[in-house]
């Protein structure tokens, strides 16, 4: 009864990036009521700077009852909005914000931009407006920067597309009708772009907390023994985790990454399910948890990886004795120089 697409067996939510979310969603960490639980290392998430966030929002209440500047209410207006070019004011302070994170070196037009329900619909847009079945795209690494990421709500579901072809940008716009920016975030979001001083603060903190914290999860790798790629902005870190593998192949990943979910109580996930060409990689994410949570953590992986070490060269100097021994039997065994055949 369902559509080819809908009854694939390759989507996304199949992958061991998905198992490993219902892994943790049974068997949640918590210091007090669950501290053996599985810790979330598995999502990007930006949970740095809300105390930033929820400080700007205590000190705005009007952009949360939805009150214009001169206090009148504008509940009427966006209980109404139906257009699904967006709101004006939303997309000018987006394209300024746009252009300040960017210092100024690039300009931005609001009549370029089409605002999408996340980043996700933003893509899926744009394959509907450009692609027929059969063709592909090639993408540039990370193809999404937005709101989820910089400011850390993906919940407020917003993306966006951008193009200098007016074309693309009709056809997304007629597009986006599917997927809309609810009126009440976008009054909000307009609100909290419009005041520089705060974003500008927000931004440079921000930057200052995610590089501290990505030093603490480097200095604890360091310590377990596992090496990373060297990276100089993100939300998680690419690991290689190679050295504990049984075999160079992505059925021991897969076997690793269950032993770390199960044993070390870690959700990471591993590089077979982002199409890593090479077993044994990982990805660790470290701005979505306090800074106890994440020590924590790093104990775990460091006690893991020690673990698994010492297995190997247990079983390494097992072999080895028996190789020897092996060796010392045939030395003690009378020599025949035409045994029988």
């Amino acid at each position: 009864m369902l559509s080819k697409k809908a009854s694939s067996l390759c989507h996304g939510e199949d992958s061991s990036y998905f198992h490993g979310w219902q892994k943790y969603d049974s068997d949640r960490y918590d210091k007090l009521t669950n501290p053996k639980g599985i810790i979330q290392m598995g999502l990007a998430e930006n949970q740095l700077s809300f105390d930033l966030l929820e400080s700007w929002l205590a000190s705005n209440p009007d952009a949360l009852v939805m009150k214009r500047p001169n206090g009148e209410s504008a509940f009427t207006d966006l209980a109404l909005f139906q257009d699904y070019h967006g709101s004006a004011d939303f997309k000018n302070k987006l394209v300024n914000f746009m252009a300040r994170i960017r210092e100024n070196k690039v300009n931005f037009k609001p009549d370029n931009l089409v605002l999408t329900a996340g980043s996700t619909s933003a893509n899926e847009i744009l394959m509907f407006c450009l692609a027929d079945p059969g063709e592909a795209f090639l993408l540039p690494t990370p193809y999404y920067a937005g709101l989820s990421k910089d400011l850390g709500l993906p919940g407020f579901r917003v993306g966006m597309i951008y193009s200098n072809n007016e074309t693309v940008v009709s056809a997304a716009t007629k597009m986006s009708s599917f997927g809309l920016v609810s009126s009440q975030t976008q009054f909000l979001l307009a609100n909290m772009l419009s005041d520089m001083k705060f974003t500008d603060k927000y931004m440079k903190e921000n930057k200052e907390r995610l590089k501290k914290r990505k030093e603490t999860l480097v200095s604890g790798l360091k310590l377990a023994g596992i090496n990373y790629l060297e990276s100089n902005a993100g939300l998680f870190c690419w690991v290689d985790m190679s050295h504990l593998l049984v075999s160079n192949t992505f059925d021991a990943e897969k076997e690793l990454w269950e032993q770390i979910i199960e044993e070390a109580k870690l959700n990471i996930s591993p590089g077979s399910s982002f199409h890593c060409t090479e077993p044994g990689w990982f990805r660790i994410c470290f701005a979505n948890m306090c800074a106890e949570t994440i020590q924590v953590a790093l104990k775990r992986l460091k006690d893991f990886s020690q673990s698994i070490n010492s297995k190997k060269k247990a079983g390494s100097c097992s072999r080895q004795r028996r190789f020897l021994l092996g060796k010392w039997v045939s030395m003690l065994l009378p020599y025949d120089p035409e045994p029988d055949r």
